[in-house]
């Protein structure tokens, strides 16, 4: 291999099978790179993530870190995203570069729980704690996040609210027919008057959702167990440069949140449901998800999926950039 060339490979995440889910790039030899350099292979893969794993520092050895990771999208740096978290996981696990069981990440949200199995098929799961506690939208603001969206009054169902664990979503439920009608505005979220000043990070974008009870649905695989709650959804981040998203983990965290606000999800204990998204775009995905909730108040949220190998080679070391 020529000395200027990266080794990387492409996991399809939230899947059991190739072309489907949600596709990340894991770029390995990326520790001394600068900003510009990361943010320019993100633009050359042009999925919405790409990740950069990165050595451990004695500060991290300390916290009982197993590895670190830098997430980018082709706009710049994200703090956390869910199908990177477990996509980097799972690779950095084939390559025998972390043990199975119970792992710890680190990344620019902090330190994130990750249960990697031994079977390469098995399910990789995240913990997260919420971030941001759900908060209920006054009418006006409900309308405005459901117009980003293409959705009507009449589609709209219950309350919408913003929450999350690491980032943060609107979550707007509507009729089951309204998902598969969505589309996004380029009407970017951080535009609206949606009281974003009180979050950590400006507002990006609108998960749309339906949900139905899952007694009369099949297990997701064999040997599953059969969720609580069916959740059909949509991702969507108005006026960005990839509208919408085939499945996402931090979405499936937050909505958790969202869920036991609603009422939709036990106010003490755990709620399971199952995520089905991507399906409009062409890329089935699955999550699963699960939140603990106490006195009617989401406390911790989980997420899972499986992942598969796509493609793996080299790419040329981008130039630095002024």
């Amino acid at each position: 291999m020529p000395a200027e060339q990266l080794t990387y490979e492409v996991v399809d995440v939230f899947t059991d099978r190739a072309f489907a889910g949600n596709p990340l790039a894991v770029v390995y030899g990326t520790q001394s790179f600068s900003d510009s350099q990361l943010l320019a292979l993100a633009m050359e893969f042009n999925l919405s993530e790409t990740t950069f794993p990165q050595p451990l520092t004695d500060a991290d050895r300390a916290k009982g870190v197993d590895y670190g990771v830098r997430i980018f999208t082709p706009a710049g740096e994200l703090p956390f995203a869910g199908h990177p978290t477990l996509g980097t996981a799972w690779a950095l696990r084939q390559r025998g570069l972390i043990g199975v069981g119970a792992r710890v990440q680190s990344c620019g949200a902090g330190l994130i729980g990750v249960d990697v199995p031994a079977d390469p098929q098995g399910l990789v799961s995240l913990t997260a704690t919420p971030r941001d506690a759900a908060r209920e939208l006054q009418e006006g603001q409900r309308d405005e996040v459901a117009s980003a969206v293409g959705a009507g009054r009449g589609d709209i169902v219950g309350s919408t609210y913003l929450a999350g664990c690491g980032l943060t979503w609107a979550y707007l439920r509507v009729t089951p027919d309204a998902v598969a009608r969505a589309r996004p505005s380029s009407r970017r979220m951080p535009e609206m008057d949606l009281g974003q000043d009180s979050l950590v990070d400006p507002l990006e974008g609108v998960c749309v959702y339906a949900v139905s009870d899952a007694e009369a649905a099949a297990a997701p695989r064999a040997g599953d167990a059969l969720a609580d709650l069916n959740v059909n959804a949509r991702v969507f981040v108005p006026g960005l440069s990839i509208p919408e998203d085939p499945a996402t983990g931090s979405a499936a965290v937050g909505l958790g949140l969202a869920l036991v606000a609603a009422g939709m999800a036990r106010p003490d204990g755990q709620t399971s449901y199952r995520i089905t998204q991507g399906t409009d775009m062409g890329r089935p995905s699955l999550l699963l998800g699960t939140v603990e909730a106490q006195g009617g108040v989401g406390v911790r949220c989980h997420v899972a999926g499986r992942v598969v190998a796509v493609a793996s080679g080299t790419i040329a070391v981008p130039p630095e950039r002024s």
